[in-house]
């Protein structure tokens, strides 16, 4: 699984890789992922979309990430949100 951080101007920006079913490596994903969710990150894992459409799923929690999951995307909340 990769942890990626969309960036303007640079696209994806790696932050973390590992495996799930390795312990030590599945710890460092969760505390990579909630270290974004802290700054105020959105995580969102993609999905396969209908006709080819890009679609994904939002997720406030690494246990919602699924397992086969290949990749968690985060992006900034939109400013002047509530």
């Amino acid at each position: 699984m990769r942890l990626l951080r969309m960036k303007p101007g640079h696209g994806e920006v790696l932050l973390a890789e590992g495996d799930v079913e390795v312990p030590e490596q599945e710890r460092e994903l969760i505390e990579a992922f909630r270290e974004q969710l802290e700054q105020g990150m959105w995580a969102a894992v993609p999905t396969s979309g209908r006709g080819g459409r890009r679609e994904a799923q939002l997720v406030r929690d690494f246990a919602e990430v699924p397992r086969d999951a290949e990749r968690v995307i985060f992006f900034p909340k939109a400013a002047g949100g509530r």
